[in-house]
C-alpha cells in the first residue's frame, strides 16, 4: 500500500543574503511611498512581492510514500523459576493470547524471543532477558518499535540501571510486564553465608548457613524469632547427619576435610510453613582439600646406593617436608660404644616415634633391620599409627630375610608379605602383575610392555623371597615372586617393595626405568590421593555431557545409576578401556548436581552453578523491573490468574498503559520511493503578474 505526501521547497536564484538586501530595499521604497502618500502603492507592493517570490523559486514536492509496519517484541522468560507452580501454564496462556490479538493488528509485526533457559557450561548469570532483548532490537529502527512485552516472574538479573533518560535510551519503547506468578508469595530458603573455597586436609573449617522464611517477619529481622528448622547434611555422599538451627540466624557448621581434592558438602533444610519450591532448600558446597605440607619420615637402616633415590625424590617436591635419618652403626660393630656417641646428631627416638608420630603423613623404612635402635614399644606405636590412618612403606634390604627382619617385630602384624628367608641375586626385569596393569599406581608405566612380554626397562639383581598373606601384588620379579605389594590396614595403608635395587633405574642401567613416576605414585597412594584409588567411581562434566569413570581391580560390567538434579534417574552402561578403567557418557540438559552410584560407591558432579542465583529468591516480584517500566511509560500486570490485559494502538504522544490495558505505539513510519516537483510560480505567469501589477500602478497614478 502506497500513499502521497506534499511539501514546499525553495531553490533561490540568488543567495539568501542578496534576497534579504533586495527585500530591505523594497521595504524602504514602500515606506517612502507611504510617507508621501503615493497612489497605487498596493500594486507596486504586489509586483515587488511577486518578483521576490520568483527569485526564491518555490516548488511543490509530491513524495511517493510506502508505510512501514511497526514491530512489537514479546520476550518470554524460560528460566527454571518459571516452572514453579502454575507459572509455566500462565506464561503459555499469555503468549497464546498475545499472538492471537497482535496477529490481528494491521501494520504490526510480532517477534517472540525466548530467553533465560540454562545452558550447559554457562556461568551463574541468572535470568538475562534484556540481553536477549538487545539482540532482538538490533535490526529494528527505533521509529518502528511499537512496544515490548515481557512475560516473566520478575526475577531478572540484567535489568539496566541509571536515570529515566538512560533507561529510555536502553529501552526505546514502552515496556509492559506480565507477571506469571501470584502476589504475596512466601518461601523458605537455605543460604550459605560463608563457605571457604579450600581447606587444609586433616583440619576443620567453619561453614556458616542460615535458614530464611520469606518474607521475613519483624521478629526475624530483629533476630528475636524462636522458630527452628531441621537441616540435614552429608559429605561426599556419605552418611547423613542432622542438626536443628534457629530460623533467620547464622549458624556455624564445623566440617572436617579428610582428603585432598574436591570435598562435596550437601545440605538440605526441612520444608517451611510456606513453600514455592524445595530447590532452594538445598545447597551444595565444594571445598578443595589441600595439604599444608606433607611430612615424611625416612629411616635408612644403613648407607647404600639406593638411599639417595628416596632422598632426591622426596626433596624435589616442594610440598614435602622430609625428615631423614640414616643408621650409621653396622650390625657387626660390638665395641660397647653408646649409640648416642656414634651418631652425628642425637637420634630423637622418643620425639619421632611417640610425641610427634602423628604429625607425619608417611613413614618409610629403607633397608632397615631391627638392631635395638628403635624399641619395640615405639614400633607398636607405628602399628597404631597405621591402623588409625597413617601410611607406612618398607623398601626391604637383604636383612629382611634374616632374624633381624622387621617382620619379626610388631610391624609384622601389618605387613602383607612375610619373608621365606631366601634372597635371590640373579638379574631379572620387574614385571607388572595382572592386577598391576589395572591398579593406578602401576598402570600405564612407560616401557612396561604387553602382558606376557618383556619390559623395556633395565634389570635388578636382588629380591627378597616372600609369601603374601593379604593385599594386592602389583609387580613380580625373579621366578614370578611378589616384588611390590600394597595393602589397607584399618584406616591406613602399607606398601612393601621387596628389593633395594630400584636405584639401578635411577642410574640409567640398561636404559633405566620409570622409578620417579613409580615412587611418586606409590607415595601419594599411601597418602590417599583420590586420583590413585584402585576402586573408585568418578564423575565430571565435559561441555554438555556427564563423563562417568569407574576404576576397579576386577572387571565390572554392571551399569551405574545417574540421578539428575530434578530427581529423574538413568541407567548408564560403562565401556571398558585401558587398565582398570571403564567410562560412559550421558548427555545432560539440566543444571545442578548429578549423583552417580553403582550401589556401593557414589560420585558427584556439578553442571553449571551449584547454588544458582536464579533460585536465591523465587518469589514473583514487580520491583526489579519497575524503574524501566516507569521510565518508558509501560505497565505491570499480574496474569497468573489467567486474565490478560486488553491491547490498544496509541499514538507516540499518548499514554501507553492504563488500568487493564497496554498500549502499542502506532508510529506511522514510512519510506520514500520517489517524488515529483512542480514550480509554484512558472516564469511566464510570474512575468504576466509583475507586468500587470506595474501597468495597474502606472494607470492608477496617471489619473
Amino acid at each position: 500500500m502506497t500513499g502521497s505526501g506534499f511539501s514546499i521547497a525553495a531553490a533561490p536564484l540568488l543567495p539568501w543574503w542578496a534576497l534579504a538586501l533586495l527585500g530591505c530595499a523594497a521595504l524602504v521604497l514602500l515606506a517612502v511611498g507611504v510617507w508621501r502618500a503615493a497612489p497605487a502603492l498596493g500594486w507596486r507592493a504586489a509586483a515587488i512581492a511577486i518578483l521576490l517570490a520568483v527569485l526564491v523559486n518555490p516548488s511543490l514536492i509530491e513524495e511517493q510514500r510506502v508505510p512501514q509496519r511497526d514491530v512489537a517484541i514479546v520476550v518470554v522468560d524460560d528460566s527454571p523459576s518459571q516452572s514453579i507452580g502454575k507459572r509455566h501454564q500462565a506464561t503459555a496462556q499469555a503468549l497464546a493470547t498475545l499472538k492471537d490479538k497482535l496477529g490481528q493488528e494491521r501494520n504490526l509485526d510480532l517477534r517472540v524471543v525466548h530467553a533465560g533457559a540454562p545452558q550447559p557450561g554457562a556461568g551463574d548469570d541468572g535470568t538475562r532477558l534484556f540481553t536477549a532483548l538487545d539482540r532482538a532490537m538490533s535490526d529494528v529502527p527505533r521509529q518502528r518499535l511499537a512496544g515490548i512485552v515481557m512475560i516473566t516472574d520478575g526475577e531478572v538479573h540484567d535489568v539496566p540501571t541509571g536515570d529515566a533518560k538512560s533507561l529510555r535510551q536502553a529501552v526505546p519503547a514502552p515496556l509492559h510486564v506480565l507477571l506469571s506468578g501470584q502476589p504475596n508469595e512466601g518461601d523458605r530458603r537455605l543460604v550459605v553465608s560463608q563457605a571457604p573455597s579450600f581447606g587444609i586436609v586433616g583440619k576443620r573449617l567453619d561453614l556458616r548457613i542460615r535458614i530464611e522464611d520469606l518474607p521475613e517477619t519483624a521478629a526475624e529481622k530483629a533476630g528475636t524469632d524462636t522458630d527452628e528448622a531441621r537441616v540435614t547434611w552429608r559429605k561426599d555422599g556419605g552418611a547423613q547427619q542432622e542438626l536443628t538451627v534457629p530460623v533467620g540466624q547464622d549458624v556455624t557448621l564445623p566440617v572436617q576435610i579428610d582428603h585432598g581434592g574436591p570435598n562435596v558438602l550437601e545440605l538440605e533444610a526441612a520444608p517451611g510453613p510456606r513453600e514455592l519450591t524445595l530447590v532452594n532448600n538445598r545447597a551444595v558446597v565444594v571445598v578443595n582439600g589441600v595439604r599444608d605440607r606433607l611430612r615424611v619420615l625416612l629411616i635408612s637402616g644403613e648407607p647404600h646406593a639406593g638411599e639417595r633415590v628416596w632422598r632426591n625424590l622426596l626433596k624435589s617436591d616442594p610440598s614435602v617436608d622430609l625428615v631423614h635419618f640414616t643408621i650409621l652403626r653396622p650390625p657387626e660393630k660390638q665395641d660397647g660404644t653408646p649409640i648416642r656417641e656414634l651418631s652425628l646428631i642425637a637420634f630423637p627416638i622418643r620425639e619421632l616415634f611417640d610425641t610427634k608420630l602423628d604429625d607425619f603423613d608417611l613413614i618409610i623404612f629403607d633397608r632397615y633391620s631391627q638392631r635395638g635402635v628403635i624399641p619395640e614399644a615405639y614400633l607398636e606405636n607405628i602399628v597404631r599409627y597405621v591402623r588409625n590412618g597413617g601410611a607406612l612403606l618398607e623398601a626391604a634390604g637383604p636383612n629382611f630375610g634374616t632374624p633381624m627382619s622387621l617382620s619379626r617385630t610388631p610391624l609384622g602384624a601389618i605387613f602383607p608379605a612375610e619373608p621365606t628367608g631366601e634372597v635371590f641375586e640373579e638379574g631379572y626385569k620387574p614385571q607388572l602383575a595382572s592386577l598391576g596393569r589395572r591398579h593406578p599406581v602401576t598402570e600405564g608405566l612407560s616401557e612396561a610392555g604387553p602382558p606376557g612380554g618383556t619390559p623395556g626397562w633395565g634389570r635388578w639383581f636382588r629380591q627378597i623371597d616372600s609369601q603374601v598373606h593379604r593385599g594386592t601384588v602389583l609387580m613380580t620379579g625373579d621366578r614370578g615372586d611378589p616384588l611390590l605389594v600394597l595393602d589397607r590396614v584399618g584406616k591406613g595403608r602399607v606398601a612393601q617393595l621387596l628389593s633395594d635395587e630400584m636405584w639401578f633405574w635411577a642410574r640409567g642401567f640398561e636404559g633405566g626405568g620409570p622409578q620417579a613416576e613409580l615412587l611418586r605414585r606409590l607415595a601419594y597412594w599411601l597418602m590417599k590421593e583420590p586420583d590413585l584409588e584402585e576402586n573408585d567411581l568418578r564423575a565430571a562434566i565435559d561441555g554438555d555431557h556427564l563423563i562417568v569413570t569407574r576404576q576397579s581391580l576386577e572387571p565390572d560390567n554392571n551399569p551405574v545409576t545417574v540421578t539428575a538434579p530434578d530427581g529423574t534417574r538413568h541407567r548408564l552402561q560403562l565401556t571398558a578401556e585401558q587398565g582398570g578403567r571403564s567410562t560412559g557418557r550421558l548427555a545432560i540438559t539440566q543444571m545442578g548436581l548429578y549423583r552417580v552410584t553403582d550401589g556401593s560407591k557414589t560420585a558427584l558432579a556439578a553442571a553449571g552453578p551449584l547454588n544458582p542465583v536464579e533460585f536465591s529468591d523465587v518469589r514473583t516480584t514487580p520491583d526489579k523491573l519497575a524503574p524501566v517500566v516507569a521510565a518508558t511509560g509501560g505497565g505491570t500486570f499480574w496474569v497468573g490468574s489467567g486474565k490478560i490485559p486488553e491491547i490498544r494502538r496509541v499514538s507516540p504522544e499518548d499514554s501507553a498503559a492504563g488500568r487493564n490495558w497496554i498500549g502499542l505505539r502506532a508510529n506511522g513510519d514510512y519510506t520514500i520511493t520517489g517524488f515529483r516537483e512542480m514550480p509554484l510560480l512558472p516564469a511566464l505567469a510570474a512575468l504576466v503578474l509583475i507586468v500587470g501589477g506595474l501597468l495597474a500602478a502606472w494607470r492608477r497614478e496617471g489619473r
